[in-house]
Formats: structure tokens, sequence, C-alpha cells
């Protein structure tokens, strides 16, 4: 299992999984988009690279979401792939989708990433977007 969706009250909560940590945050960014769109419809058209370096491992992974949530908010793209690398706390990541077009099956808008109920562990990360 890659991620899956928590029951929250108002927002979307999901943990993602994977062997690594890197694996952990490359699903971590499939799921934000997932809450977005059918990332099965999302072709790999485009290749974007990002840098981040944070204070701990929260910080990392809430900036690396940000960034995503700024490309999709600003620039309107789409990602449906990711490659992470981690070292020490510094991200590097490439990331492949497409702009946003009438093929896609859009479906909530995210508002904000949170810190609430945040969890980054070996194995697991847990995540709070505010729609």
């Amino acid at each position: 299992m890659r991620f899956r969706f928590l029951e929250h009250t108002a927002d979307i909560k999901f943990r993602a999984y994977g062997k690594t940590l890197n694996e952990v945050f490359e699903n971590a960014g499939l799921a934000f988009f997932e809450v977005c769109c059918n990332t099965k419809k999302v072709k790999p058209l485009i290749k974007k690279e990002l840098s981040i370096k944070s204070e701990d491992l929260k910080s990392l992974l809430y900036d690396f979401l940000e960034e995503l949530l700024y490309l999709h908010e600003a620039e309107h793209y789409l990602f449906s792939k990711f490659k992470v690398i981690i070292k020490g706390l510094k991200l590097t990541a490439t990331l492949w989708g497409e702009k946003i077009n009438q093929s896609h099956e859009l479906r909530s808008m995210i508002k904000a990433v949170t810190y609430n109920d945040m969890i980054v562990e070996k194995g697991m990360a847990q995540v709070v977007l505010d729609l």
C-alpha cells in the first residue's frame, strides 16, 4: 500500500508508506495529488525539479508539500510520478506531470498543508490537508 486516507471531520488526512524515507515522501506527494485529481489520468509529460532544506523531518515534509501546493495553485500543474532523494535534512525531487486540462478529473481544492497531527517516522508519514 502506497497511501491510505483516514477519517477526519472537516479536512483530509492520509498516511503515506514506504520502505525508505524517500519512498514515504514520494507516496505523500502522490496522495497529495490524489486529493486534487485522479492521478491515473495525469501523464508524465513535464519534468520539474526542486530542492528543499529544512530544520527537521516534519518541516521537510511540510515544505515539500507546500511546494507541491504552490506548483498546483500558482502554476496549474498536476503530478503523478515522484522521485525523492533525502540526505540529512535536504530533499531533492523530480516530479513528472502536466498542466491542468479538460481530461483531468479534478476533485478537492487544497487550501493549506498543516502541522496538525503530522507524523514522520520510519516507514510512514501522516498529514492533514486543509480543504
